[in-house]
């Protein structure tokens, strides 16, 4: 059984973001799982930057101990590498890690 997930939030659209950070945060918050890593990919990195809700559910997800990671090639080419950084998202190129977070047993969960 899988206990370990990584969520993607790669959609534009603001009501299935946020649908997905309030899952990654009740995950950790009520230990659901042994881990879950969080990852903004796509034209989520804008919506995390913009919208209140997503940004206060990225708090309740940090206090409570999660890591969160952004796309540096997105984050560079639209210039928005300082905002991210600034809310405390850390900016690495994701391909590579969502491949091997996959091979190391990771349940990816899209949204």
């Amino acid at each position: 059984m899988a206990d370990r997930v990584v969520v993607i939030i790669s959609t534009s659209e603001v009501e299935k973001a946020r649908t997905g950070m309030m899952y990654a945060v009740n995950a950790v918050l009520k230990n659901w799982l042994e881990d879950v890593k969080l990852i903004f990919f796509g034209p989520a990195q804008e919506l995390i930057l913009e919208d209140v809700i997503m940004k206060d559910f990225l708090i309740q997800f940090q206090e409570a101990g999660g890591n969160t990671t952004s796309c540096k090639f997105i984050a560079d080419r639209d210039e928005i590498d300082k905002k991210t950084v600034s809310l405390g998202i850390n900016v690495e190129y994701v391909g590579s890690m969502i491949s091997d977070l996959i091979k190391e047993g990771y349940v990816p969960m899209i949204w």
